[in-house]
């Protein structure tokens, strides 16, 4: 399995398909590269696509610091020792806090930058005494069936859990949400604790496309339409039905939002 040491970590990356072209996938918290199965495989029928997984998650080696600045430069560093030049950089909610920072900081790595279900601003006050209480549970026991079912409604649209029809996905999801290990505690920190990046919007000089689910509840709307009104020349969409993993619930939607995407900015 590829790693490669980035940053002073080992980060586990998968790589698929080929072209001038690269396009880089950053995931959510509690997840993985996996979260974009559909995207890679897809994508990678005309593009080089690398996905990889962030600093103590997934497969990639548990060794902090775990704060997005650390993390953020974690991607740079993968980006300069696998010698991609500048990417298509997507990142879903941690992986977008990423892709602000880099898109602000290191612009002569990004070539456009997507961002599903993110936000520019710290995290709201009033979430953090339910996810610390979650996270202190975590801390003892991992990722036990109660948090589970506590986590699953903040990370999918509730019509998207409640169709019958995605019965199977849902217990797939769910086994991945519960296969973290405790120490996924240090992560859940370093993004609940983050810095705001509002002031380095404006900065943001790179094509920009933002994507958010209309039934997302981790991140809404409201977040994208701030960071849409912040980056010069940046455009919104917004997927009906989704929530917070809408690379997930809706993946032909947002194939084909890449797919043009990548088409309009080689």
């Amino acid at each position: 399995m590829p790693q490669i040491e980035a940053n002073g970590v080992k980060l586990f990356y998968l790589e698929k398909g080929s072209g001038k072209e690269v396009v880089l996938f950053s995931h959510g918290l509690l997840w993985s590269h996996k979260m974009f199965a559909s995207q890679i495989e897809e994508l990678s029928k005309k593009y080089r696509v690398i996905a990889y997984d962030h600093r103590g998650q997934g497969q990639s080696e548990v060794k902090g610091p775990f704060d997005m600045e650390t993390v953020a430069e974690d991607a740079a560093a993968l980006i300069e020792s696998l010698k991609l030049s500048k990417v298509h950089f997507v990142g879903l909610s941690m992986g977008g806090f990423v892709g602000l920072r880099l898109a602000s900081r290191r612009p002569e790595l990004i070539k456009s930058l997507v961002l599903l279900e993110t936000s520019a601003n710290a995290e709201p006050v009033e979430n953090l005494p339910k996810y610390k209480t979650l996270n202190g549970i975590v801390k003892w026991f991992g990722i036990i069936p109660p948090v589970a079912n506590k986590v699953m409604p903040i990370m999918f649209a509730e019509s998207w859990l409640s169709a019958k029809s995605n019965k199977e996905e849902i217990k797939h999801w769910k086994k991945e949400l519960m296969s973290n290990k405790k120490s996924i505690t240090g992560p859940v920190e370093g993004v609940i604790y983050r810095n705001g990046v509002e002031d380095e919007l404006a900065s943001i000089s790179c094509p920009t496309m933002i994507v958010v689910g209309d039934e997302d509840v981790a991140t809404k709307p409201e977040k994208a339409k701030f960071i849409q009104m912040g980056i010069p020349g940046s455009v919104l969409h917004r997927i009906p039905g989704a929530g917070h993993s809408s690379c997930i619930e809706k993946p032909e939607v947002v194939n084909h939002l890449l797919g043009d995407w990548l088409e309009n900015h080689k």
